[in-house]
């Protein structure tokens, strides 16, 4: 009975959270206040990078240092389609660039599981610190050929002229393109939500608990782990492609192993497995950039006191700490 009035409780927290993400836009759009439209969509794009990974470390354990390869990666295909479908050249075997956003997506996910399956394949032989800096390693391999790659921007990136088109909406109008944004959050939530009341979800937390007592029972460890990690690659990517659109500009700082720590750090907040943790740890993260940026450059400080605190205190994160020790809700 307890646990139950756990989860109805963490279900009504998850409400609340996606109903404020949802309102706030609203409110800004009346007032004239698009910047906090913009805040919240960059909520709502880190929510969907951290969900990735969340299904990675949250279901399946595996700490990745390397998912910064992956939300780079859709970054660049979505500035790199639209680069070419500006410029007209040739993309590759004749192929045309394009600055439609649903070909974007479908580019970005296709390539960041492609490498997701490459990267796993061998990270996955590995367990531990070994997994982690492995996954890091070809994270900064990615990072380093972005860089010095000069016919997409190399250090300086690549800009986007203007962001890609969706049909039946203008993406350029901060509302709209919030709007698709927590459409996409909330559909991957609810694939999130899917795959870990599957038997493949079943299976993946259980290679996480026991890996030993699952291939005693026939299931591979291996393959259900590097399925969970291909998925999660895919979802990271979409993100990125995302994230590329919202500020019309690609940066080789997407690929940074800072951005691998920022994701892992948003599902510690949120907290790690659960449902809407994601969405949680990225509201609190990005609200404390805005209110103690303003007042220090060295607001990272603080958020690495509350980050102790969690650590310490709150191992369910913010969810946790309001619903209950209920690991998932």
């Amino acid at each position: 009975m307890r646990n139950m009035m756990i989860l109805n409780r963490e279900n009504l927290i998850n409400l609340i959270l996606a109903a404020m993400l949802l309102a706030v836009p609203f409110a800004a759009n009346a007032f004239g206040q698009p910047f906090y439209i913009t805040l919240a969509t960059r909520i709502a794009i880190l929510a969907l990078a951290a969900t990735g990974l969340n299904l990675a470390l949250g279901l399946g354990g595996l700490i990745s240092f390397g998912h910064a390869a992956f939300f780079g990666i859709g970054g660049y295909a979505a500035g790199i389609l639209a680069s070419h479908s500006f410029s007209g050249d040739p993309l590759l075997f004749g192929l045309s660039g394009t600055n439609q956003m649903w070909i974007v997506w479908i580019v970005a996910v296709a390539v960041a599981g492609l490498v997701g399956l490459a990267i796993g394949a061998i990270s996955l032989r590995t367990s531990g610190v070994y997994f982690i800096m492995i996954t890091l390693a070809f994270a900064q391999m990615v990072y380093y050929f972005a860089i010095s790659w000069p016919a997409y921007g190399g250090e300086d990136g690549l800009s986007m002229t203007v962001r890609n088109q969706l049909p039946g909406v203008m993406t350029m109008r901060p509302l709209n393109y919030f709007l698709i944004c927590y459409v996409v959050l909330m559909v991957v939530i609810g694939l999130f939500a899917l795959i870990r009341a599957s038997r493949f979800g079943a299976a993946l937390q259980s290679a996480r608990q026991n890996d030993v007592r699952v291939a005693t029972v026939g299931i591979n460890p291996y393959r259900i782990r590097l399925t969970g990690f291909a998925i999660s690659a895919m979802i990271t990517g979409l993100a990125g492609a995302l994230f590329a659109d919202l500020n019309r500009f690609v940066s080789p700082s997407m690929l940074s192993w800072h951005m691998s720590g920022e994701l892992i750090v948003l599902i510690i907040l949120g907290g790690t497995g659960r449902l809407f943790g994601p969405l949680a740890g990225a509201a609190l993260y990005v609200i404390l950039e805005y209110t103690l940026g303003g007042f220090t450059e060295r607001w990272q400080f603080f958020l690495g006191l509350i980050l102790l605190g969690v650590v310490l205190f709150a191992r369910g994160g913010l969810l946790g700490l309001l619903a209950g020790k209920a690991r998932h809700g």
